[in-house]
This record gives C-alpha cells, structure tokens and sequence, in this order.
C-alpha cells in the first residue's frame, strides 16, 4: 500500500508559478475597470474570494511600503449587500477590514427594500439569498455604479462556467447568456448605454484551490470560520445545517456539536459547513486537494433546488 504523504512534504512541491500569471491576469482586469468605467465598485462580502480580490486590488492601485503594508486608497468603494441573515463573525470581520484599511463601505440593506415592499418575503425565516438581486440592482440605481469588480470563478457552478470576465448586464440589470461579448485575444469591450452595467469577475479563470494556495501565500485575513471550529449543526439532507436563530431544528433532528470549517460564506439559511479539522491555510489546501464536490455543490442548499437554480438568479439580476 502507499503510504499517507505528510504535509510538509507535499505543499512545497506544488508549484506556486500560475499564481503568479493569475494574479498578473487579474490586476490587469482591475485596472482596465478603473480606466474603462466612471463609477465601479467592489463587491465585498468579506469572504474569501473577495477578501482575494480586495488583495488584488490593492496591488494594482496601493504602493507597498517596506514593512508590507498598503499606502494609498482604492479607485472605487467596496459595496456589500447585508441580507440581515449575515454570520455575525463575517460582519464583524467586514467591518474590522474595512476600518484597518481606511476604505469607503456601501451597504446595501435588504431590510430596507422589505420596508420599501420591493421585497416581499413569504415567511419570516425563508432564505433571503435570491431576493439579494433587488437590493443591488437599487443600490446600483441609487449611486450609478456603472460596473461592480465580483469575485465569482468559472469553476463554482455550471452557470458560472459561461460567464465572461466582463459580463455584460441590460437595462433592467439582468443577465443574458447568448448576448456576452467575444473576450478574443484579451480585448474587451465595455462600451455600455444607459441604464445598463457591467459585472466584472477578475478571478474568473482561478479554482478554489488557487484561492486558498494564494491566501496561504500572500497570509490573507479571513473570518475565522473559514476554518476548523466546533459548531452545533443539525444533519439535514446529506448538509451540515448550523444551528441559528433564523435555522432552528426541523421535526425530530437532533442537535450535535461537530468540527467543521466553512468553504463559503453566504445567507445563514442557505450556507452550511463540512466537517474539518484544517486550522490554517495549508491545511485547507491539503484538503481541498482531495475534494470531488464543488464547494458550491457541497455547502449551499439554495443551488440544489434545481440544476438552473443558479442560471435563474443571474438572469434575475443576481451577482
């Protein structure tokens, strides 16, 4: 039998060197955005692929000072749509991060659009994740933003996989697959009539396995649930559902403390975790080099309601 190839042994023979072409790759994005757009902004939920980007960003706007801190301000605002069903430890994280780094922060409160009545829920504890769209696309119309930087990739979801890098949306901010512009030889074009947008994804061509390498390379700060904590959970359809005030126990589920982390953050109602005990981001690495199952596929109830789940929101104006 072989033998079990230990930690340390494995993670300095990957090759970090695409990271480098990806980061490059990404960068250029930004900036194009910054020179092609009036008034962009960078969706930031404080997740870990927007906590990436927001690195990225900061590398192609920032000067780096000799003790590796950023000097300088972004080109644009970070804007975040709260769902009020937000992890506490996320918002609490988005808050500190923006503060550390003296940036502006929009948000988007979905609380607001339900007082407004362009949201109308059908009971109190469903999950508000899809309704998100209506949120942003008034923040969009409130502050004219005219193109928002997101950090969604190809290789989450099937209907991710046919987004452009520069995703083309309509007047009524909706998306339309057969209507994305040819990306030939990396020119893009962004030209735009009014009323419409852009949604512009620099990490597009990265997998989850080149986010977290590149976290543990460039030591990113994230929420700590992103990894190996305890959490009382409720099994739940092949899901670690986590016990909250708006996703109690359902029937005669019972309630159990397990080690998990979670691969992505999103709505308390839709995001679970799975079961870990990687502590660090060499670990998670580790780790993700054995998973079969997108982390989408693995972790979000919304995205198993059906195979155009996902496809259906984004037409909908969704990020």
């Amino acid at each position: 039998m072989n033998a079990p190839t230990g930690l340390d042994t494995l993670l300095p023979e990957i090759d970090h060197r695409h990271l480098d072409w990806l980061e490059e790759e990404a960068i250029f994005v930004l900036r194009e955005v910054a020179a092609s757009f009036e008034r962009p902004a960078l969706l930031f939920s404080g997740g870990k692929d927007s906590c990436v980007v927001l690195r990225l960003a900061e590398k192609a706007f920032k000067t780096r000072a000799a003790d590796g801190a950023f000097r300088g301000r972004l080109p644009f605002p970070l804007l975040h749509v709260d769902t009020g069903h937000n992890f506490p430890e996320v918002i609490e994280f988005r808050d500190r991060r923006v503060a550390e780094m003296g940036e502006r922060l929009v948000v988007a409160h979905l609380e607001d659009s339900i007082a407004r009545g362009t949201v109308r829920l059908a009971q109190p504890l469903e999950s508000r994740n899809g309704h998100q769209s209506v949120t942003l696309l008034e923040a969009i119309d409130e502050h004219r933003f005219d193109c928002l930087i997101g950090g969604a990739r190809r290789d989450e979801e099937k209907a991710r996989a046919k987004e452009r890098i520069f995703s083309h949306r309509d007047s009524f901010g909706q998306w339309q697959p057969k209507e994305q512009r040819p990306e030939l030889w990396t020119l893009f074009n962004t030209r735009i009539r009014p009323g419409e947008h852009f949604r512009c994804f620099p990490i597009s061509n990265w997998t989850e396995l080149d986010v977290w390498l590149y976290i543990a390379r460039e030591n990113i700060p994230l929420p700590p649930m992103y990894y190996a904590h305890e959490r009382q959970v409720m099994r739940r359809k092949g899901l670690l559902v986590p016990l909250t005030e708006v996703t109690p126990p359902e029937g005669d589920e019972t309630v159990e403390t397990a080690l998990v982390r979670f691969r992505t953050v999103g709505d308390m109602t839709c995001t679970c975790p799975v079961e870990s005990p990687a502590r660090n981001a060499s670990e998670v690495v580790a780790e993700t080099l054995t998973v079969t199952v997108s982390e989408r596929g693995a972790t979000r109830m919304d995205d198993r309601t059906s195979d155009a789940s996902m496809e259906r929101r984004k037409k909908e104006g969704y990020f």
